[in-house]
């Protein structure tokens, strides 16, 4: 089907799309069966930076100087189009404590850091969750017209709710610990600069604090990225990362791997995140 909103001529800046989410978070009341935006966002002729893709590969410690994007690069690209989405008075939750719970990505072929794409974003459904309203949030990129990359995170707004807890599951077997990680307190600086995330929770224990935090955390999406940053993707993958817990900086962490599973824990075994690498099924 068409798209019948016209296309972005530029990527979006993210400062006044934070400012513009505080402003108006006060005025937000969050529920499942609330009217969200069904604009789809498309920004054709992205090219990558070269300079902050290199940033970024190494404060999430992929190899520098790949043709290929990081896994994760491209969410990097669509976030600013997300963020127009979510910052906006027609989004029902509100920007001010709204927490990044999980991510979805699959990779359908190679995406050279060379290259010429197209970025889609939507919002795709909302969802009650035990703790409140989930959106969920879809990001597409596309090269010539295919599809190579696409992504569905989703964001929780914490209210109070009369939606059940699931069913408590089997906890699976610890995965056994492959690397400690001593994280310096400039991980949320310095992802920022390479991202443009610049939430002032991950930049200083002063503004962290402001939000309930007793120092900075780490960007989830930082999280994700060093974890397969260290177990490795397939050219055609599909990863799934749960953000469980934030990551206080300075701390040390503990990365955890056995076959197609990650995590990222502390010393006395509190999952921060934990997931999945698959083949890409066809």
């Amino acid at each position: 089907m068409a798209n019948p909103y016209p296309p972005l001529t530029d990527t979006p800046a993210l400062t006044p799309l934070l400012l513009r989410g505080a402003l108006l978070s006060p005025f937000k009341r969050p529920r499942a069966d609330a009217e969200f935006p069904r604009t789809r966002l498309v920004l054709p002729g992205v090219r990558v930076d070269l300079a902050k893709l290199a940033a970024y590969e190494r404060v999430c410690g992929f190899p520098t100087g790949d043709d290929a994007l990081p896994f994760t690069y491209p969410h990097v690209l669509g976030f600013p189009l997300a963020m127009r989405l979510m910052s906006c008075r027609a989004f029902p939750l509100p920007l001010l404590g709204l927490v990044h719970t999980s991510v979805e990505i699959t990779r359908h072929t190679a995406t050279p850091a060379t290259g010429e794409y197209e970025l889609t974003v939507y919002v795709d459904e909302l969802a009650p969750h035990r703790r409140g309203t989930e959106a969920t949030v879809t990001t597409e990129m596309r090269a010539d017209g295919a599809l190579v990359w696409e992504s569905r995170s989703t964001y929780l707004a914490r209210h109070r709710t009369e939606a059940q807890p699931p069913a408590a599951a089997e906890e699976p077997k610890p995965l056994p610990t492959v690397a400690e990680w001593r994280l310096g307190e400039d991980v949320g600086r310095r992802y920022g600069a390479a991202s443009g995330d610049r939430n002032p929770i991950h930049l200083y224990p002063l503004t962290a604090r402001l939000f309930g935090f007793p120092r900075a955390i780490a960007h989830g999406m930082w999280t994700a990225a060093r974890c397969l940053a260290a177990h490795g993707t397939p050219e055609r993958a599909l990863v799934r990362a749960e953000f469980r817990a934030p990551v206080l900086l300075p701390g040390t962490v503990e990365y955890a791997a056995l076959d197609d599973r990650f995590a990222l824990r502390d010393a006395t075994g509190r999952t921060h995140v934990e997931g999945f690498v698959r083949p890409a099924v066809a």
